[in-house]
């Protein structure tokens, strides 16, 4: 769009406008670590690999698990499949090989104190040492 513009002093002067408009949509916007235990409606979620750090498989397993179904799921933008094929650090095994241990070490000391263990509380039920291994 062409305008006109008069300037205190001197003669008219005319420039180009362009106008840009960015479409936006009010919405509301959390970590997975913030959606944990929420059940979500309608998601959209963006597990593509993040300009620093990195995600896991348990960033995407509770991304992906937040809503009731497959069909109330989006993705913002593509991402690499092999995301999905990446095993679990060696830390974190490491970490679940000793809290293992641990546990054992634990029923065995109750046992002998003729204590009895029904359960075992867990923050993270969804994998066993079996399936990560």
């Amino acid at each position: 769009m062409r305008v006109s513009v008069q300037q205190k002093k001197g003669p008219l002067a005319s420039c180009t406008i362009k106008h840009k408009q960015f479409p936006l949509t009010p919405a509301y916007a959390f970590t997975d670590y913030r959606a944990q235990g929420q059940t979500i409606a309608v998601i959209i979620i963006d597990i593509a690999s993040p300009p620093t750090g990195s995600l896991n498989l348990f960033n995407i397993y509770v991304a992906l698990s937040r809503s009731s179904g497959r069909e109330n799921i989006r993705f913002l933008r593509d991402f690499n499949p092999d995301i999905l094929l990446q095993g679990h650090s060696a830390e974190l095994l490491a970490e679940d090989d000793k809290l293992e241990k641990i546990e054992k070490e634990t029923r065995k000391e109750e046992m002998r104190k003729g204590r009895r263990i029904d359960a075992v509380y867990t923050t993270n039920p969804v994998f066993t040492r079996s399936e990560i291994g």
